[in-house]
């Protein structure tokens, strides 16, 4: 019995004598901004979280009588958005395509124009997708994209 006492005693004061347990960490805000609204839509919503921001950009279209040339402009678009949040081509981590009345030789200009702008270091995850028809008839394609940054 003093024996069960002992270790008791014991047990009770090693387990007294242990740090208190850290406080449980207070969750981090989230933030989300919309950028340039209009329309019930922005240009871009802007998600911080903690050291992070992503970036969520919508269509972008570009001006122009050939698809390069919207191409052009709707990645323009982009870097534009991207800038305004400190942000790069570097950053950008995803890009969805639409292409109206998609053929394959849409393939080499969308190529030889992502190359030319980005360079052969940025290579996103990107989805390409043929479409019947975007929301103005004049519209070739549109591009929305995804970045991360990290924020100091």
């Amino acid at each position: 019995m003093k024996c069960f006492v002992l270790i008791i005693v014991v047990s009770f004061g090693f387990i007294a004598c242990q740090p208190p347990a850290d406080p449980p960490a207070k969750p981090l805000s989230l933030e989300k901004r919309f950028v340039q609204p209009t329309n019930g839509y922005a240009q871009m919503t802007v998600i911080t979280h903690g050291n992070m921001k992503r970036l969520h950009i919508s269509g972008q279209i570009g001006q122009g009588e050939t698809l390069e040339e919207q191409m052009r402009g709707a990645l323009s678009a982009i870097q534009d958005l991207l800038a305004s949040e400190r942000a790069t081509y570097a950053d950008l981590v995803k890009i969805n395509t639409y292409i109206v009345d998609y053929q394959p030789v849409d393939l080499d200009v969308f190529r030889r124009v992502r190359q030319e702008v980005f360079g052969s270091n940025i290579t996103p995850a990107s989805t390409l997708v043929g479409v019947s028809a975007l929301a103005l008839p004049e519209w070739k394609i549109e591009i929305d994209a995804e970045a991360v940054i990290q924020i100091d």
